[in-house]
């Protein structure tokens, strides 16, 4: 299974389920831009909850906006993305326009610490919180114990951290722990809630 997808190929995604479901997104031009596949989505969406009564999303790296865009279709209130790339801040006004979600969205291009130093300010916390920074960067466990710190994740959340299979992320960061791992080829997935 190719779970990589090119930017070329990242032109097929679409909202798999709800209220915008079958909606074509646009993907983000660029080689550091690797999009989840519809089928990886998917997968994820089963195991996290395949639909959403309210609460807020957090898109943090958000590429296209593919994640948070999904879990606004199926059913979360409102939505916000954060990037620090001109180009995936495009898309992802593209993507919420064409999904007709763009009144339920917060765009931001910040980079992702100085974005969660503001969130928490903000006081908001979030009952989903994607993570799919590029590959090999690094970043996930000081992003993880910042977004511990400024608990900004509801109890009852899930923290979902993409990564490549070869990198490891610590089991437990502060108050949040690996309740299930996901693997899909060289894709690791690992989800973090939070201890009541």
């Amino acid at each position: 299974m190719d779970t990589v997808n090119s930017a070329k190929e990242g032109g097929h995604m679409r909202i798999i389920a709800g209220c915008a479901k079958g909606t074509r997104l646009h993907s983000v031009q660029g080689l550091s831009v690797r999009p989840t596949t519809d089928r990886v989505k998917e997968s994820l969406f089963q195991v996290i909850g395949p639909f959403f009564s309210g609460g807020f999303v957090l898109d943090l790296f958000a590429g296209s906006g593919s994640l948070g865009l999904e879990a606004l279709s199926r059913g979360a209130e409102r939505g916000i993305f954060i990037d620090q790339a001109r180009g995936s801040i495009e898309a992802v006004r593209r993507n919420a326009k064409a999904t007709r979600l763009d009144k339920h969205v917060e765009i931001y291009q910040r980079d992702a610490r100085a974005a969660l130093r503001t969130l928490k300010g903000r006081g908001i916390s979030f009952q989903l919180i994607f993570l799919d920074p590029p590959y090999k960067d690094g970043v996930l466990p000081e992003v993880i114990q910042s977004i511990d710190e400024g608990e900004l994740l509801e109890e009852d959340g899930w923290l979902i951290a993409e990564h490549d299979k070869g990198e490891a992320l610590p089991q437990e960061i502060g108050k949040l722990y690996i309740e299930r791992t996901l693997t899909y080829g060289d894709i690791q997935i690992d989800l973090y809630t939070k201890e009541s």
